[in-house]
């Protein structure tokens, strides 16, 4: 009888791990076809052919074409919020540019991605079937802010910062990496060649963007010091 209970247990395991297996699959053929096509013309039957599975099999899965939008965004913004809660383990372990660098890294990485995040956010914003979704999308990003506010706080106490208020530090850091993942699509320079290596550079800016010693308000003369 334990044998027959553990058999039973494993094949629910597998048959779980299938189910993720192919959901993920679908939500990698939508991300692949967003990112080069008009989000219109992404239908779910695009998306089923793309994942080599049935439309009907897409259903078990997502009742709608929004769920597996949003599914793309709060992937996304999960994995941002993973990789600061690594920098900011690392700054407290001593590497106060960890954050930044974790958070830069994030965005930049994969630029076409950042871009269509921002473009299904404001598709999605008043959709009301996916509204608990984007409820769950918005408490991750506030959490960003909650966990960057305290770190940056932490940092201008010990000097490292500049003593100005939290938010500006880091909403500098958002429209630096906003300004990099719009380059790429900028037709004015044309195509870049290089964007790694670019985002790598634009990456080391970030990291010591706001260390103290830098800022100096408007009518402030007072020459730096060494």
């Amino acid at each position: 009888m334990v044998l027959e209970k553990a058999s039973s247990a494993d094949r629910i395991r597998q048959k779980k791990k299938v189910f993720l297996a192919r959901e993920q699959k679908i939500v990698d053929a939508a991300m692949e076809l967003l990112i080069s096509e008009n989000i219109d013309r992404v239908t779910v039957s695009k998306i089923a052919s793309k994942a080599g599975i049935g439309k009907g099999t897409v259903y078990k899965h997502f009742l709608t074409k929004n769920e597996i939008l949003v599914r793309i965004m709060l992937d996304y913004e999960r994995g941002i919020a993973r990789r600061l809660a690594d920098g900011i383990e690392k700054a407290q372990e001593g590497d106060p540019g960890a954050v930044s660098k974790a958070y830069f890294e994030s965005r930049l990485a994969r630029p076409h991605l950042d871009r269509l995040v921002q473009k299904l956010e404001d598709r999605l914003i008043d959709a009301e079937d996916v509204r608990s979704q984007l409820e769950e999308f918005s408490q991750i990003r506030r959490s960003h802010e909650d966990a960057l506010g305290t770190m940056i706080t932490k940092l201008i106490s010990e000097g490292i910062l500049e003593d100005v208020p939290p938010h500006y530090h880091y909403l500098s850091c958002w429209a630096l990496a906003q300004g990099a993942v719009d380059l790429c699509f900028n037709k004015s320079w044309g195509d870049i060649q290089d964007t790694a290596s670019l985002m790598g550079f634009i990456t080391s800016i970030g990291v010591t963007m706001g260390n103290r010693g830098q800022y100096h308000q408007a009518g402030d003369h007072t020459p730096k010091t060494s």
